[in-house]
């Protein structure tokens, strides 16, 4: 997970929030530097090459977590796939799916502001993941997930979020007795700040056959 150390992939933050710098998308602005690291949305990312198939095998073992509503899981396991390529276009969908299930961590944490954060950044690497002119992804992970209709879904949650964070607190949370997740659906206990926030789920959609 996304740390304070330079960008690096670590437990510290789950999805911290990016600004973006320079022109391009997400997906165009990926360059390849010496020293095990990629050059993603202006910031030098971590590298460390995986083969396709074991790349396919992360993505699978994600996707199925994210699934079954274990977003910390789902983070945890697409992130070496992420970190495993430097295709622009796979980096930008797995960033992005790796954000929305942030954000879905977030929202069991109780944290409002951080499921407005991830939303955000997923929105904006999906989006250069559906404009991308190169398939992203390991052969036959990813391709079935409609990026066009998921991004409706993103935007459905984003306009939510950004009600519920603007109106009183309490507004944007559920049962405050609602027992404490799992650790695969949302981390160390201690980084709990509320009750889960309501945002709905969003189930990953599969292109029309």
């Amino acid at each position: 997970m996304t740390d304070a150390r330079g960008g690096q992939p670590g437990t510290a933050r789950v999805g911290g929030s990016e600004t973006p710098a320079g022109p391009g998308t997400a997906a165009t602005r990926a360059t390849a530097v010496p020293s095990g690291r990629v050059m993603e949305r202006g910031r030098a990312k971590a590298y460390r090459p995986l083969p396709r198939e074991v790349r396919r095998a992360a993505v699978e073992r994600g996707l199925a977590a994210y699934g079954h509503g274990a977003w910390y899981l789902a983070h945890e396991e697409l992130e070496p796939a992420w970190m495993g390529t430097d295709d622009p276009a796979e980096r930008a969908l797995l960033s992005g799916l790796i954000k929305l299930a942030a954000a879905y961590v977030h929202a069991a944490r109780g944290n409002p502001l951080g499921v407005r954060t991830n939303l955000r950044g997923a929105r904006e690497r999906l989006a250069a993941a559906a404009t991308a002119t190169t398939t992203a992804g390991p052969a036959g992970a990813i391709e079935w997930i409609d990026l066009p209709t998921l991004l409706v879904g993103v935007d459905d949650r984003l306009a939510r979020i950004e009600a519920l964070c603007a109106g009183p607190p309490a507004a944007a949370t559920r049962d405050a007795g609602a027992a404490v997740p799992s650790h695969d659906i949302a981390g160390p206990a201690g980084r709990f700040r509320g009750p889960p926030v309501a945002i709905g789920i969003l189930t990953l959609p599969r292109k029309p056959a």
